[in-house]
């Protein structure tokens, strides 16, 4: 089972800031949940993982607007949090020393509700970012790795046909090429979606 939440904060970097929205998946079944980018409100999360147990949260790269929810979470929850190591400097710029996080691996491998994430090492938008590759499902989530700008209000999500522009979305190529059937591997992103010239939309199974 996919569900997804929204929330909404601003990222900051290099001295901008800006206002963004942010999908924030949870994967898992009826008693228990990993949970995918804990982005800006730990509370509006938990009121959605309910009364399910988290057993992780992973965060797909260390830029704050992704992981700024996840000690919070972690405090709430008692779950571990999941990073690539080369994405510490980031983490620490956000969290400092303060705050451990797990080690995540390219090829590791997560199970929850029966369902495998694999993870895959992409790095390009940040050192550290991963796709989390479900195969079960026929969905790669993709962090920001590949985005077209943020959570679609009617739950839409991009699906590439093609080569597309940019080293980070053919990296999200590569990660969904793992999967046997590749053109119907579903692309789960985190941010508001844009324009790519060589895509389509599919509806993933994910409620709001």
């Amino acid at each position: 089972m996919i569900d997804r939440v929204i929330t909404s904060g601003t990222f900051s970097l290099d001295g901008g800031t800006w206002e963004v929205d942010n999908n924030v998946w949870l994967v898992g079944d009826a008693r228990s949940v990993i949970v995918i980018d804990a982005a800006h409100s730990a509370e509006k999360i938990a009121e959605r993982v309910g009364g399910r147990s988290v057993t992780a949260i992973v965060c797909t790269h260390a830029h704050n607007d992704h992981i700024n929810a996840a000690a919070p979470l972690a405090e709430l929850t008692g779950a571990p949090i999941l990073l690539h190591p080369a994405d510490q400097v980031l983490w620490e710029m956000h969290y400092g020393d303060a705050v451990p996080y797990t080690p995540l691996e390219d090829g590791a491998s997560l199970k929850i509700g029966g369902i495998e994430l694999r993870v895959i090492h992409t790095p390009g938008h940040a050192p550290g970012a991963v796709c989390l590759h479900a195969p079960e499902l026929g969905v790669v989530f993709t962090g920001d790795t590949l985005f077209s700008g943020g959570p679609r209000r009617d739950g839409q999500v991009v699906l590439l046909q093609g080569d597309a522009a940019g080293v980070d979305q053919n990296a999200a190529a590569v990660a969904a090429r793992r999967d046997r059937r590749p053109h119907r591997t579903r692309r789960l992103h985190h941010h508001r979606r844009g324009e790519f010239p060589l895509g389509h939309t599919e509806e993933p199974d994910a409620r709001e």
